[in-house]
């Protein structure tokens, strides 16, 4: 006991590296205490496994973590009844940093900082030395289970550490932090506080397997429900175990287990929130994502990698003590490990979902009025699952308030409808107020309303279910009816047109013969008042349409002046007269039912029907003789 410590000076690779380590590794200083707390849960677990073999290592206590506080003298001890370490496994885990080499160690560390990926702390343990961050000096007492000498190991960080043998009245490890003062600017707290202590185990070390004890009082639940049964855990204990999680008063819509295997084996517990976040909009702010879990140590709180951004409103945790982590345990790789877990996940959720919205309606629909708008954001790009998800879409329509799936749509459709149409709106009362939908309604076809602004954005993608695309009835032509509807449309227009084929004839020849050069100028009567000379087309006309020959389209009696045709009717029947090489088509086509009215201007002038024009007298009652012009 009275043997002096021995000093022991650090390579200059590790002065370097400590430097790193204080400075750089870590963002949160707080999670020094979780580096500890996993230590000492590490060497719980291994005298619990040795002492199967070795009854006579068990603790004669419960396996235990105990955290102790002097605030006059600024200290802060974690303490354990684990295995221990001897003399030679101190120097080996704490004097050399890292089993494999400080020079190879921190050649990793400034390849991977230069690569932005760096090495894993399964090679290295160097959580130890995170303590640093928060105090001037570190002190461990040490005894290795099975033996009853003890050693003390203390460092300022410096370069160098002393070792001397110590006193310590049962096996584990006890490791003492002189604080530096509390500085808020820097991200120190005053870790002599209990509330302060209380939060970060809560916060980073709630599941570990074995009691924290801060003053008798346990400070973890450890209920990792994860790691159990699906048929383990009561519904009770979901909604609990969720709100702890999510901060959520509300209780959970659904909850999912997931257990990954293969070459790595990693295990979830998902839960979709039955009413969505105040924020859940704002894909780069506020909180999303799931939470990390590695050895039920808390690694990470917003890992929004493992899902896509339309899922971002699933709460819960993935658990894996497989994974790539980086050494400060904030960053995880993007390996392939991350990647399969995220497709496995992703298949899962919306198979769960389309589960949800064919056995139990009412909760999918309650699910798609508070995150519908938020999952159809997958529609928008090229996310993975983007093909599963329009099987989940719903929507209300012209049959009712009630969202509708498409799948339920299409099973609705008339025969010989060819796809699912929809209108985009903000609201639904603009969208029922829609001209567009008039011919639709008329046909009995029944029309969604797509009212969120994400609508407008998905569906000018190409997108169709089960051989039906969807169309908008507001733009472009939509091509309405079957075969055989637009086969009997066809009939009805050739016989309509064979049917008023004189009557545009005489139509057309009035127009030519009455208009000398084309230009719709009036035309001079004869010398001494004669009858102008019989036009050609005229008689055969008049013989048509059964006219008196006083009253010939496009003539008048010997002597009255005579009115050429109106402008805007020698316009709409110019459009109508037949183009070279077209017979019977003009340049607008002459409806059936619009010939009539245009003819009575033509041949009467002005507003006067043909009727009137033809028998019309000079003096006449209601008759109006205007002189002609010079």
């Amino acid at each position: 006991m009275n043997e002096p410590a021995e000093r022991h000076e650090f390579q200059t690779e590790v002065r370097e590296l400590l430097d790193l380590m204080i400075h750089s590794l870590y963002s949160h200083k707080d999670i020094f205490l979780r580096e500890l707390v996993s230590n000492a849960s590490d060497a719980l677990d291994k005298v619990r496994f040795e002492a199967i073999s070795r009854p006579e290592l068990a603790p004669v206590g419960e396996l235990e973590i105990t955290l102790e506080v002097d605030a006059g003298a600024r200290t802060l001890a974690v303490h354990d009844n684990g295995i221990g370490m001897s003399r030679a496994e101190v120097v080996e885990n704490l004097g050399t940093i890292a089993r494999s080499g400080t020079r190879e160690f921190l050649k990793a560390i400034r390849e991977a900082q230069a690569a932005n990926a760096p090495e894993l702390i399964g090679q290295f343990g160097v959580g130890f030395y995170s303590s640093f961050m928060v105090a001037d000096r570190i002190t461990v007492v040490t005894r290795r289970a099975g033996t009853e000498e003890a050693t003390r190991w203390e460092s300022t960080g410096d370069g160098g550490y002393t070792l001397e043998a110590a006193d310590r009245p049962g096996a584990g490890t006890t490791v003492t932090l002189h604080l530096k003062p509390k500085d808020e600017e820097d991200g120190l707290q005053d870790y002599t506080q209990d509330r302060v202590l209380k939060d970060i185990v809560k916060r980073y070390s709630d599941f570990v397997s074995y009691p924290i004890r801060l003053k008798g009082e346990t400070l973890n639940s450890m209920k990792a429900i994860w790691a159990r049964g699906k048929d383990e855990v009561s519904e009770e204990e979901h909604r609990e175990f969720y709100k702890h999680i999510s901060h959520d008063w509300n209780d959970p819509l659904e909850h999912l287990s997931v257990h990954v295997e293969g070459g790595f084996e990693a295990r979830a517990l998902l839960y979709i929130p039955s009413k969505a976040p105040f924020d859940l909009h704002h894909r780069d702010g506020g909180h999303r994502g799931l939470s990390l879990y590695v050895k039920r140590v808390f690694i990470m709180d917003d890992w929004r990698d493992l899902l896509p951004a339309y899922l971002r409103f699933v709460r819960g945790v993935v658990s894996s003590d497989d994974l790539s982590l980086n050494v400060s345990r904030e960053i995880l790789q993007k390996d392939r490990q991350v990647q399969a877990i995220r497709k496995y996940l992703v298949r899962r959720l919306l198979a769960a979902l389309k589960e949800m919205k064919e056995q139990r309606s009412e909760k999918y629909r309650t699910f798609w009025t508070e995150f519908g708008a938020v999952l159809k954001e997958g529609l928008a790009g090229f996310e993975e699952g983007s093909d599963k998800l329009l099987e989940l879409v719903m929507a209300p329509s012209t049959d009712g308030p009630t969202p509708t799936s498409l799948g339920d749509y299409v099973t609705r459709m008339k025969d010989g409808q060819p796809a699912i149409y929809y209108v985009t709106a903000p609201t639904r009362e603009t969208a029922e107020r829609s001209p567009h939908l008039e011919a639709f309604r008329a046909r009995g076809y029944e029309v969604l309303f797509f009212l969120d602004p994400i609508d407008e954005l998905w569906l000018r993608l190409p997108r169709a279910l089960e051989g039906k695309g969807l169309v908008s009835v507001a733009k472009g032509a939509v091509d309405l009816g079957t075969e055989e509807e637009k086969k009997q449309e066809e009939s009805t227009r050739e016989e309509t047109s064979e049917r008023f084929k004189d009557l545009l004839l005489a139509l057309r020849a009035a127009l030519v013969t009455g208009l000398p050069g084309g230009r719709g100028r009036r035309s001079q009567p004869a010398p001494g008042g004669a009858a102008p000379p019989q036009r050609p087309g005229g008689a055969e006309g008049q013989a048509r349409a059964g006219a008196q020959p006083h009253a010939r389209l496009g003539d008048t009696p010997a002597g009255l002046p005579r009115r050429a045709p109106g402008r805007r009717a020698v316009q709409a029947l110019r459009r109508a007269a037949p183009r070279p090489g077209h017979p019977g088509r003009g340049r607008h086509a002459v409806r059936p039912g619009r010939v009539q009215p245009a003819a009575g201007r033509a041949a009467g002038g002005g507003h006067r029907s043909v009727e009137r024009r033809a028998a019309f007298t000079p003096g006449a009652p209601g008759s109006r003789d205007r002189p002609r012009r010079a």
